[in-house]
């Protein structure tokens, strides 16, 4: 029997570009640390209103001494330097708000597309406005690519930044 040598030489093989998760249009969400007392939030508003910037989504957790603001704006730049001048305390993430048609029946769907994800949800809160005349919602996840990608084939229309500003 009579062996060959064969001598491997490197072949160009085009190989298909892994996957990415599709990306969402993602929000910015300011949380504010506040003193738990009569009319803080109230002064934050006041603030953005003198700057012609509106909350467009709140949230609030109090505690004892303190409480936690989440707030979504028309304008997260002009309010990210505001804060900043006037050495409010804040921090700034992203959520993933989308819109409700029918919340009776989208929000069970939405929850399960979640779950079946493995998507945890930290916490939520509904927008003070009705973008494109609809509910919204404001999700913060621990994985916005992967919710952003699984609601969208589920239906569901990711809201933007533009779309929430007025």
């Amino acid at each position: 029997m009579r062996m060959f040598a064969v001598a491997l030489l490197p072949m160009p093989v085009e190989l298909p570009e892994t996957t990415s998760k599709m990306r969402g249009p993602l929000v910015k969400q300011f949380s504010i640390f506040l003193p738990n007392k009569v009319g803080a939030m109230l002064d934050i508003v006041k603030l953005l209103g003198a700057q012609n910037t509106h909350v467009v989504a709140l949230s609030v957790s109090e505690s004892t001494d303190s409480a936690i603001a989440r707030i979504i704006v028309s304008d997260p730049e002009c309010v990210e330097k505001l804060f900043r001048q006037k050495n409010v305390a804040f921090g700034v993430s992203e959520v993933v708000v989308v819109e409700m048609r029918e919340v009776a029946t989208q929000l069970v769907k939405l929850l399960a597309a979640l779950f079946m994800a493995e998507v945890n949800v930290h916490f939520t809160y509904p927008l003070l406005t009705r973008p494109r005349g609809f509910a919204a919602l404001a999700l913060h996840l621990d994985d916005t690519e992967c919710a952003s990608s699984v609601l969208t084939g589920e239906g569901f229309r990711m809201l933007s930044q533009d779309d929430i500003s007025r």
